[in-house]
């Protein structure tokens, strides 16, 4: 047991984040937690755990959900009993959604009513606060005394970390946070508790899934959050080579990167060509494999996944120990041959070594090197067509979203980047090289808007200091959720670089208002009233300059993009600072 000399509750609070390496706490100030900040900044003196001021519970909990994908492991991010709880909520179910730990501590109370300030610690006191999230937290506790603190906050961290990973949630009350420590607490030692390791395949399942595989004629890998960990790209990518078996990103350019684009073997984009062909398909770490496959065989809605009777399914992944009731993030039961709860970074090992042992007794196969040669040249095909289409509209106005990735592009290969949110509706994929696991960070996971600016908060501070160049392909739309963050930004000189995707209007409703109306025959010519942002047309770079942020635009020149984006790219670079480019492009498609 570790020893300390917190004189008051909520030095034992911080003592105990500092034991589990817990290095920062995001948060907007609240009355409920007062006792854990003058704790963290007098008792843990802003040191390793520090203090990252935001304006907005949802910027906090986006911002610890940005750090754990860009680091792997947990920060903490403090709400202020109810109401920050609830500013909060969408963040949490984002970072649910998406498998992200994040350690979110609240405060609450008095709960001993005899000590509640009038009306606002009744109004601002829930029975249980918990009760709020916990359809989207992996665990909520709310510790009854002093005493208990320490294993609460020891058994969060151990749920949050555990596949499949999520937020949890230690609520805290104000008279345990600011009463004195009265009697000896002795604090576990983190590293004495060894952490649950992954799971691990049922070994007969994955022989079967290997000999499958080896036999198929036209084998086919679907894949999704196996982007999480490069040892498990690694091994996709070896078993891949090995078979002549073409990927798909069942993200379809919104999750972290699953396989490298670059890759002869990369088929995303073919879907309709390759998919129908597929004799065996091997999903791995497939959030919504119903769903997936349903778009892959496209399929009208309403009716089952088309797959022909004859293909075999086979499932890898942890999705199944995420099983909730209040909302359901993957679709229909989707049959399969064999489906194993397992890491996908062991499952994808021990398959690549038990079909190297089967691959070894057969002769050479000409259909399968046949086989590669042929999705070689389709992948060519496909990024050699986006490139062209990209060409095309080079000097359309306003400016097209693909020459404004080109441009991004050209500017930002030569450097240690990051994409920290955003796709540019998925032409960085299209056209830059995601040749590492870790270029691109992924989206928010529940589609909640607002996750965008937040979370490449998060990765910037993750990477200060490392040189690298963290870039934030940011629509407008969602960034107008939380244009405060960019204070987080400017206060902490986060080396972040944020593109605005300046098309003046919530383009997702702007569709669904023009189905709707051509549907039921109205005037599409009206589907931007209630979507449209152009009215009056935002300023970002005055918006970020008011923050004291370096900043460019509107840029509505498709020829001057590159010299904004190279002068902002040295910003960030070479001094460590955020700088904003405002990017004024047609919403795509119309």
């Amino acid at each position: 047991m570790a020893e300390h000399d917190c004189v008051y509750g909520s030095d034992l609070v911080v003592a105990m984040l500092k034991e589990m390496n817990i290095e920062y706490a995001a948060f907007n100030p609240g009355a409920s937690f007062r006792g854990l900040h003058d704790s963290l900044v007098h008792y843990g003196g802003n040191e390793k755990v520090e203090i990252i001021q935001c304006c907005h519970e949802e910027i906090s909990v986006a911002l610890a959900h940005g750090y754990a994908k860009a680091t792997g492991k947990p920060m903490a991010a403090i709400l202020h009993d109810v109401v920050g709880l609830q500013h909060a909520s969408m963040a949490i179910f984002n970072a649910w959604c998406d498998r992200v730990p994040i350690l979110l501590l609240g405060g609450t109370g008095p709960m001993d009513t005899t000590h509640r300030r009038p009306t606002i610690d009744w109004v601002h006191t829930a029975l249980v606060q918990g009760n709020q999230v916990r359809d989207y937290v992996k665990w909520d506790d709310q510790p009854h005394s002093i005493r208990s603190v320490p294993n609460s906050l020891l058994r969060g961290y151990r749920t949050a970390v555990t596949q499949p990973k999520g937020p949890v949630y230690v609520c805290l009350d104000v008279d345990i946070q600011e009463d004195r420590v009265e009697e000896s607490v002795t604090l576990p030692e983190f590293d004495a508790f060894a952490l649950p390791t992954p799971p691990a395949p049922e070994p007969r399942a994955l022989q079967r899934i290997a000999r499958e595989l080896c036999n198929a004629r036209f084998p086919v890998a679907i894949s999704d959050y196996v982007g999480r960990s490069s040892a498990a790209v690694d091994s996709l990518r070896v078993l891949a080579e090995m078979l002549s078996m073409p990927v798909l990103d069942a993200g379809k350019w919104h999750r972290s990167v699953i396989f490298p684009n670059t890759h002869p073997l990369d088929l995303t984009g073919a879907e309709a060509e390759i998919s129908a062909k597929a004799d065996v398909i091997l999903a791995v770490e497939v959030d919504d494999l119903y769903g997936t496959l349903h778009n892959i065989f496209d399929v009208s809605g309403g009716q089952d996944a088309f797959i022909p009777s004859e293909t075999k399914v086979f499932n890898i992944g942890v999705k199944d120990l995420q099983s909730h009731s209040w909302v359901a993030t993957e679709q229909e039961l989707q049959p399969t041959q064999a489906s194993l709860v397992a890491d996908p970074g062991i499952a994808l090992q021990e398959l690549v070594a038990i079909c190297k042992g089967l691959l070894k007794e057969v002769p050479r196969n000409e259909a399968r090197e046949a086989r590669a040669k042929e999705f070689a040249e389709i992948h060519d095909n496909i990024r050699a067509a986006w490139y062209q289409e990209m060409l095309g509209c080079a000097n359309d106005q306003p400016i097209a979203v693909p020459w404004l990735a080109e441009q991004i592009w050209q500017e930002i290969k030569s450097t240690d980047w990051v994409i920290t949110n955003g796709t540019l509706k998925g032409w960085a994929r299209k056209l830059w090289d995601w040749d590492q696991t870790d270029c691109f960070l992924g989206v928010s996971g529940g589609a909640g808007l607002g996750y965008g600016i937040g979370a490449s908060l998060g990765v910037a501070l993750a990477y200060k200091g490392t040189g690298k160049v963290c870039v934030d392909l940011q629509d407008d739309g969602d960034f107008l959720f939380a244009p405060s963050a960019l204070w987080t930004a400017a206060h902490y000189q986060l080396p972040l670089l944020v593109i605005i995707n300046d098309n003046g209007t919530y383009y997702n409703a702007d569709r669904h208002q023009w189905r709707v109306g051509k549907a039921r025959g109205r005037d599409t010519g009206k589907v931007n009233v209630g979507t449209s942002l152009a009215s009056p047309r935002v300023d970002y770079s005055m918006l970020a300059r008011s923050f004291g942020i370096y900043a460019e635009g509107p840029i509505t020149d498709p020829d001057k993009i590159r010299q904004s984006i190279s002068r902002a790219v040295e910003v960030v670079q070479e001094e460590g600072r955020p700088a904003v480019v405002d990017v004024v492009t047609a919403p795509y498609g119309k």
